[in-house]
């Protein structure tokens, strides 16, 4: 992954609201969630999300879809993944210790 795309795409999740709808689609798998649902699961306002996930759309981070009246979102776990990767692979250079702080946030996570 390129440079100039990690910084779109983390500037993209620089926000609150943007990272917690990143979360939200994470937690929601390949079904997505519609718009409307999105905006009720983070009490935001249909004209703030929309900036929100326009954003997040063109990082690359999001993809959406129609279904009959509503647009449902997706997360791009690919190129999420691709920021992880080259965060850790380009940025770090693979160091052990980093690595292993990796490794037990997401465990700690679960």
């Amino acid at each position: 992954m390129e440079q100039s795309r990690v910084l779109k795409s983390l500037s993209a999740m620089a926000h609150d609201t943007r990272l917690e709808i990143v979360r939200l689609l994470v937690s929601a798998g390949d079904d997505g969630l519609a718009a409307g649902a999105i905006a009720a699961a983070l009490d935001v306002s249909a004209s703030g999300l929309s900036f929100h996930l326009s954003q997040l759309e063109t990082a690359g981070l999001l993809s959406s879809r129609k279904a009959s009246r509503h647009v449902i979102y997706t997360a791009n776990r690919a190129a999420l993944g691709g920021v992880i990767a080259y965060l850790l692979n380009d940025c770090c250079a693979r160091d052990p210790d980093i690595c292993a702080c990796a490794g037990e946030s997401a465990t700690a996570a679960q």
